[in-house]
């Protein structure tokens, strides 16, 4: 078959089982460049030039659920993380309530399906990092009540319970208190998710985990030896567990010859006093001159699919997943260029011999299941009170 003609083939097969995207940062990009003002940021309207996600491009990536990261700075801390969170879950609900015939609130695997149903895009949420609840189970329960639906252990750096695969560590994964807050996700039916974490931490989680894990934006450490992602060892344990991993598309995590690149492209930014995520108009002009004099390594839609290969060799197909990290990131590999791009992918991966059945469980089933499956964990937990514990 053609390229063109496996092309079509993905469209089809998208138009039927839509992909689930772990994760998409759209929120913080519209609190960093717009300070929430929808009229600037209309996602009705072609924003190419800013912003990786609009409907328009979500229609056409064959999009049918996603994980809206409701994500803040690792460096906020304490009330001002809360409330930080608390405004991006804010603003996802502002979206779903502007765009009602596009966007539908959901916060079960039956509202992800009869959004599909209807032809609208589930959308759901994931907290980014441990740092969010400041280390009170109360406030993950009122997160989870907000419609949260995964929490990320930790984000970029070590928490007081759970450490990161980018900070040092000081607990050896997690602390006491950070297995009571994987208990008590499991007890409300909020996904466990360790991108992020370190490797000690994903193994602490699932020793302790009754429930499906995610990882909603990580690929295989074996294929790429970078931290963000998942090792073999770890990967192992998801048929047991039930589990998913996502693979992401963030190059300095899937093509070897990027990492080095991003870590100089990164301390220019911090050299220009930016953060190094820093996305808005301002700090990509800071990226794309620093590209300009440094040409950097491109990674492609094959890149990620020799991860998703690997990564379906050592966990099985039935759990891995997609979770671009779009608008989280300043640079994406060719072809995935933003959300348009996901039928190059299922493209590229029909060419390599997946079968469609094996294609609908990367983009649908799999994520559908694994919260329906924590949702029936929690159901059996009912009569337990809820955890009180303190760090």
């Amino acid at each position: 078959m053609s390229a063109a003609g496996r092309l079509a083939e993905a469209r089809e097969l998208l138009a039927g089982h839509p992909v689930v995207d772990g994760h998409n940062d759209l929120p913080w990009a519209l609190r960093e460049q717009v300070a929430y003002d929808l009229a600037q940021r209309d996602i009705a309207t072609d924003l190419s030039g800013v912003l990786h996600t609009d409907l328009r491009r979500l229609r056409a990536g064959g999009v049918g659920a996603q994980f809206w990261s409701v994500y803040v700075r690792s460096d906020y801390a304490g009330d001002r993380a809360v409330s930080a969170t608390l405004e991006q879950i804010d603003v996802v609900g502002q979206l779903i309530e502007r765009y009602p015939a596009d966007l539908v609130r959901a916060l079960t695997a039956a509202d992800m399906e009869k959004a599909r149903a209807e032809g609208r895009i589930a959308s759901l949420m994931g907290a980014e990092g441990g740092h969010s609840i400041h280390n009170s189970l109360a406030t993950l329960r009122a997160l989870h009540r907000l419609g949260v639906r995964y929490m990320t252990l930790t984000h970029n750096d070590t928490i007081d319970w759970a450490d990161s695969a980018t900070d040092e560590p000081r607990h050896g994964g997690l602390t006491d208190f950070g297995r009571e807050v994987v208990r008590e996700m499991n007890r409300i039916g909020m996904l466990v998710d360790l991108s992020h974490v370190a490797a000690t931490t994903m193994r602490d989680a699932l020793d302790v985990s009754t429930a499906p894990v995610i990882f909603s934006h990580s690929s295989s450490r074996a294929v790429c030896d970078h931290p963000r992602n998942v090792p073999d060892d770890v990967l192992e344990r998801l048929p047991a567990n039930g589990g998913l991993a996502m693979a992401t598309f963030v190059p300095k995590f899937i093509l070897p010859a990027a990492v080095a690149w991003t870590a100089a492209a990164d301390e220019n930014m911090r050299a220009h006093g930016l953060h190094h995520l820093d996305t808005t108009p301002a700090g990509m002009a800071v990226h794309r001159a620093f590209e300009a004099a440094n040409p950097r390594p491109v990674a492609t839609a094959a890149t990620v699919a020799d991860h998703l290969d690997h990564m379906r060799e050592v966990a099985g197909v039935d759990h891995i997943g997609i979770g671009g990290d779009y608008d989280g990131t300043a640079f994406t590999p060719a072809g995935l260029d933003d959300v348009a791009g996901y039928p190059n992918l299922i493209a590229e991966l029909l060419h390599r011999g997946w079968s469609k059945p094996d294609v609908t469980k990367l983009t649908w089933s799999n994520a559908v299941r694994v919260l329906r499956d924590a949702e029936s964990v929690a159901a059996a937990q009912s009569d337990l009170p809820p955890s009180n514990a303190r760090l």
